[in-house]
């Protein structure tokens, strides 16, 4: 395995050594070396520990994860977001953080079984949890999600959330509904959020979005009519803006910025961006 792959894979955790992340609801545990720790050192310290998993192998050694049930402090040592990671631009790392992010977040959700209230098991084996009483079984969670960029011309639609950064603007996205298509939900989504309708949506690439647990399926769509109204309990402004003068955008890493900057390389004959892995 060459230096810095990143491998995921299930591991025993009854065998020792390896190293070991700290989690918490998209934190981990950090300190002047980074958010990778001796694991036995570890898991020596006294943490509220919710449970442990091996992850996989990183830099050729076993790596576990220890889920925790709250940001319990050390000395010397700080929590960082998982968000800080992918600004930070290594997509390897911000890939094996994410996937440890998401195993951490189903591990603390299916505690106990959802059924009965009974203690889960892990399965041997599998990257599951498992009720000894009702047979119930969980895997780690998904969660489909549409994101589109719609255009007319040298115009980008735009909008942004009072969750974004302050002055961002983005593609609209949204999750899809049971018993819908992706492509449906596409239009329904620009439909509910900004009140237009769009045509001609074609896939463009996917991308895990570990924020808690999304795949993000990427569209570009043409727009086929309406004016713009805004769902205002999601939307705080929204509107065309020309692929010359675009307000700030979001993390070059996001599917929401490749969306953008491709079309932009295609209207301008540019080189086209590549979706990061």
């Amino acid at each position: 395995m060459a230096a810095g792959r990143w491998l995921p894979e299930l591991l025993d955790c009854q065998q020792s050594g390896g190293m070991v992340l700290a989690h918490h609801r998209q934190h981990f545990l950090a300190d002047a070396n980074g958010l990778l720790f001796p694991r036995e050192w570890l898991k020596k310290q006294e943490l509220p520990v919710i449970a442990e998993h091996g992850l996989g192998h990183f830099r050729g050694e076993p790596l576990y994860l220890l889920e925790l049930d709250g940001k319990a402090e050390l000395p010397g040592c700080h929590w960082q977001g998982l968000r800080q990671v992918m600004l930070e631009g290594d997509a390897e790392l911000f890939q094996m953080f994410g996937y440890a992010a998401q195993i951490g977040t189903w591990a603390s959700d299916n505690r106990f079984c959802g059924g009965c209230a009974t203690a889960m098991e892990p399965v041997i084996g599998e990257r599951a949890m498992y009720c000894p009483r009702c047979n119930l079984r969980h895997y780690p969670r998904l969660s489909p999600s549409m994101i589109v960029l719609v255009t007319r011309g040298d115009d980008v639609l735009l909008a942004r959330s009072p969750r974004f950064v302050t002055g961002v603007y983005s593609t609209l996205a949204g999750f899809v509904e049971p018993g819908e298509s992706v492509e449906q939900c596409v239009a329904r989504e620009v439909r509910e959020e900004v009140g237009v309708e769009v045509c001609n949506i074609r896939y463009k690439g996917s991308q895990n979005w570990p924020f808690p647990h999304s795949l993000m399926l990427g569209f570009h769509a043409d727009y086929a009519g309406g004016e713009i109204v805004l769902q205002e309990e999601e939307i705080e402004d929204a509107g065309w803006f020309s692929i010359h003068e675009l307000p700030p955008l979001p993390a070059s890493r996001s599917i929401a910025r490749y969306l953008i900057d491709l079309y932009v390389a295609q209207r301008l004959g540019c080189a086209e961006p590549v979706l990061p892995d």
